[in-house]
């Protein structure tokens, strides 16, 4: 999750030219067979609980002679591997029923023609969390289902703050968010104390990770990257709400409360107070700083509207337009998206779930920092734009926070985000 390759729209153009797959095959014994590519190896721990759910669901329809084939690629460090075989399968006609995608592709794999709606006939589509359809969906249709959710949040070292004089039962809530201001004061207060950054807000990210975890502020802000139809940018990221939202990330350089260049894990060897960073770093201070007595708070809030919004997304499970059997494709997604699937993978790596009903289960085993991000997730999730375009949107983004922070914490923000509205205006009208 911390690190995504976005397709370039050169390749995704070549997407309709697709032809007919030739996925569905008969095995020896009869059976007609589904074949799923999934983005990781089958020794990660997400990895077996994909295949474990595979022969779950070719043990539950042994009777209607149909048997799921999983085939495991591993991405590359660069997010390479799994991309090039499935760019590489696209001008061969040679894709699966099912593959795994990243949130933000969706519009650019539906616009293309890669995969296929989901809507007749996944029917319990009330039970996916309201982020896990807005990622998912397309001009209305449902094209792919999130295998898990992920969040981010404030991770705070108990004893640091305490030291520092911060009653931690004053500390804010999902119900009861801070204001930027007050986080600014807590900041202050941490920065006068151990003269050294409050937080890492991994600000020295070049990749997805700005986008994904900074967005938020502008949300929060009333405002937006692009139109809700996904025609717009300019006239929307460009407007004052974007920038209140990345005056209070400069103010956040400009006093040092932050820095573009942290010390490494500075927050899990208990150097830094706090860290900026996603659910998956629950498992890393499980596995490699237990020692380490932390909380969690939420996103702070913009102090004119008080609304707390929080990131989402991951991987999902979509079926290919070339499927031979999309009955059975579709059936495959919905199973390794189903309650069941998600309580287990939920249970085994640091993932929220993407359905009311395995909410509902892991609410009651989760931990404390856990549930803070289910809650927030639940009530305040909110997908990235959904556009054709998104890799050139989420570029002229973390090129903008660069613009405003890394080169230079006086630059202008109107004028940085006048300029890069309309890259992603450009990019926009040519996806469109």
């Amino acid at each position: 999750m911390k690190k995504w390759l976005l397709v370039s729209i050169s390749l995704l153009l070549m997407f309709a030219a697709v032809g007919c797959s030739k996925s569905e095959s008969v095995n020896s014994d009869g059976k007609k067979t589904i074949t799923m590519w999934v983005h990781i190896s089958d020794e990660n721990e997400e990895g077996k609980v994909y295949k474990k759910r595979v022969e779950a669901f070719n043990k539950n329809y042994a009777p209607d002679n149909i048997k799921a084939k999983i085939e495991f690629i591993p991405r590359s460090g660069n997010g390479g591997g799994y991309e090039d075989k499935v760019n590489a399968a696209l001008t061969t006609s040679t894709l699966p029923d099912v593959i795994t995608l990243d949130g933000p592709n969706t519009a650019a794999y539906a616009k293309s023609g890669v995969i296929a709606p989901l809507d007749e006939y996944v029917k319990d589509q009330e039970d996916l969390l309201p982020s896990i359809k807005q990622q998912g969906t397309y001009k209305d249709k449902l094209y792919a289902i999130g295998v898990s959710e992920s969040s981010v949040g404030i991770y705070y070292n108990k004893r640091m703050l305490q030291e520092a004089g911060v009653d931690l039962n004053t500390l804010p809530t999902v119900d009861n968010p801070w204001t930027w201001d007050q986080f600014l004061a807590l900041c202050k207060t941490l920065k006068d104390k151990y003269d050294k950054p409050a937080i890492d807000m991994q600000l020295q990210s070049k990749d997805e990770m700005l986008t994904y975890a900074l967005t938020p502020f502008v949300w929060s802000a009333d405002g937006d990257i692009i139109s809700k139809d996904g025609k717009k940018a300019e006239g929307v990221f460009n407007k004052k709400p974007t920038v209140e939202a990345l005056t209070f990330i400069q103010t956040m350089l400009k006093e040092g409360y932050t820095t573009r260049t942290p010390v490494k894990q500075a927050f899990e060897t208990e150097k830094y107070p706090m860290k900026f960073s996603g659910v998956w770093t629950v498992t890393d201070m499980k596995t490699n700083y237990q020692k380490v007595d932390y909380g969690v708070i939420p996103y702070p809030v913009s102090p004119k509207t008080k609304k707390l919004v929080s990131p989402s997304g991951s991987w999902q499970f979509a079926m290919t337009q070339t499927s031979e059997n999309k009955e059975w494709a579709a059936k495959l997604v919905d199973w390794m998206t189903n309650k069941d699937s998600n309580v287990e993978l939920s249970r085994t790596i640091a993932a929220l779930p993407v359905r009311y009903s395995s909410e509902k289960v892991m609410a009651k085993e989760f931990s404390d920092q856990m549930n803070v991000f289910l809650k927030q997730l639940k009530e305040t999730g909110h997908a990235r734009p959904v556009t054709p375009a998104y890799p050139q949107v989420t570029r002229a983004f973390q090129q903008t926070i660069d613009d405003i922070s890394f080169y230079d914490q006086n630059k202008d923000i109107q004028k940085v985000l006048d300029t890069h509205a309309k890259e992603m205006q450009s990019a926009i009208d040519k996806a469109n």
